[in-house]
C-alpha cells in the first residue's frame, strides 16, 4: 500500500474522533492535533454533504482597476464514504468523507466563454486529472499536472485552488506564536518543493467552525505574495459555508473575488455527469 494512502486513513481516522456538532453551534475541541486539525479543515472546504451545486459570479480587477466578470456553475460529487462501507445506503449522505471527488465547472456568461466546461477527478493516491472544454473550436484540452499552478480561465485563482490541495502534498505543523483564541494558524510545506511555486503558505482556520478565513502564500525570501480571503461566510443546510471569497496578488494589488449564490448540497448529482460525453453537452437538469 502506497505512504499516501496510509497518511490518507490516517487523516480518515482523525475524522472520524472528532465531534461532528463541530460547526454546527457547540463547541470545538480543546486540544485537537494537527492531523485534526488539517483533516476537519479539510472536510468544511471540500467535502460537506454528498455533493454540491453553486452559482458563481466571478469579478476579476486588474492592476488598473479594469473589471471583467464571468457567471459560471460549479457541481461536486464525492466517493461513497471509505471509512464507513457498511453504514448502509445512507451512510454517503449522512456521514463526512474524505474520499475521490469529482468537479463539474460550466460557464454562462460572457458571449466569449458560454458553454465552455471544466472537468476535475481529484485523486488521492496520484495527480488529479483535469480538461478543459472549448466550444469555439469544440475541443477537449487534457489540462497537464504540471499547470496546476497557472491562472483558472484569466483570474487569479489558480487551477489546484478551484479543487483543492492534495493534503498529503504537504508537511503541516501549528504555529504556536500565531494560533490564538479565535484560529488556528498552520504553516504547510510542499514535501516537493521543485512542484510548486511557493515557499509554503500558511492558513488562519476559525476554531469553532474550521473554516479557512485566510491563506497567505510564501516565498523563499518569507515574503507573502499572494493571498486568499474568505469575505463572507453563511450556514447553509446546517453546513458553514463561505460564500464570498477574494484572491489577491500582493505585487499588483490586482484580485479576484467570487461571490456564490444558490448554495445547495445532496442535490443528487449522478456520477456519469462527470464525464468527458458531459464537456459538450450540458448536464442543464443540474445546472438549474
Amino acid at each position: 500500500m502506497k505512504k499516501s494512502r496510509l497518511v490518507t486513513r490516517a487523516l480518515l481516522a482523525a475524522v472520524a474522533a472528532l465531534p461532528w456538532a463541530v460547526g454546527r453551534g457547540e463547541d470545538a475541541p480543546k486540544d485537537p492535533t494537527v492531523d485534526e486539525i488539517v483533516a476537519r479543515t479539510n472536510l468544511v472546504s471540500y467535502y460537506q454533504g454528498a455533493d454540491g451545486r453553486a452559482k458563481v459570479a466571478m469579478k476579476i480587477v486588474d492592476a488598473e482597476g479594469r473589471e471583467r466578470n464571468r457567471e459560471f456553475t460549479i457541481l461536486r460529487w464525492d466517493q461513497a464514504d471509505l471509512k464507513a462501507p457498511d453504514a448502509g445506503k445512507d451512510a454517503k449522505a449522512s456521514s463526512p468523507f474524505c474520499g475521490e471527488q469529482k468537479f463539474y465547472v460550466y460557464f454562462e456568461r460572457p458571449a466569449d466563454v458560454n458553454k465552455m466546461a471544466f472537468l476535475v477527478h481529484k485523486h488521492l493516491d496520484k495527480d488529479d486529472d483535469r480538461w478543459l472544454y472549448l466550444p469555439a473550436l469544440d475541443l477537449v484540452k487534457r489540462i497537464a499536472s504540471t499547470d496546476k499552478w497557472t491562472s483558472f480561465v484569466g483570474s487569479h485563482f489558480f487551477y489546484e485552488d478551484v479543487s483543492g490541495r492534495n493534503v498529503n502534498d504537504d508537511a503541516h505543523e501549528l504555529v504556536a506564536a500565531e494560533t490564538n483564541d479565535t484560529y488556528y494558524v498552520l504553516k504547510n510545506t510542499p514535501k516537493d518543493p521543485k512542484s510548486v511555486e511557493f515557499a509554503y503558505f500558511k492558513m488562519w482556520i476559525h476554531r469553532k467552525t474550521f473554516v479557512v478565513v485566510q491563506t497567505s502564500f510564501f516565498d523563499a525570501q518569507d515574503k507573502e505574495y499572494r493571498r486568499y480571503n474568505a469575505l463572507g461566510v453563511q450556514t447553509i443546510q446546517g453546513f458553514p459555508t463561505v460564500v464570498k471569497s477574494r484572491m489577491t496578488d500582493l505585487a499588483s494589488k490586482a484580485y479576484t473575488e467570487l461571490e456564490y449564490k444558490d448554495v445547495t448540497y445532496n442535490v443528487g448529482v449522478p456520477e456519469e455527469v462527470f464525464t468527458e460525453r458531459y464537456l459538450r453537452n450540458a448536464p442543464r437538469d443540474f445546472l438549474k
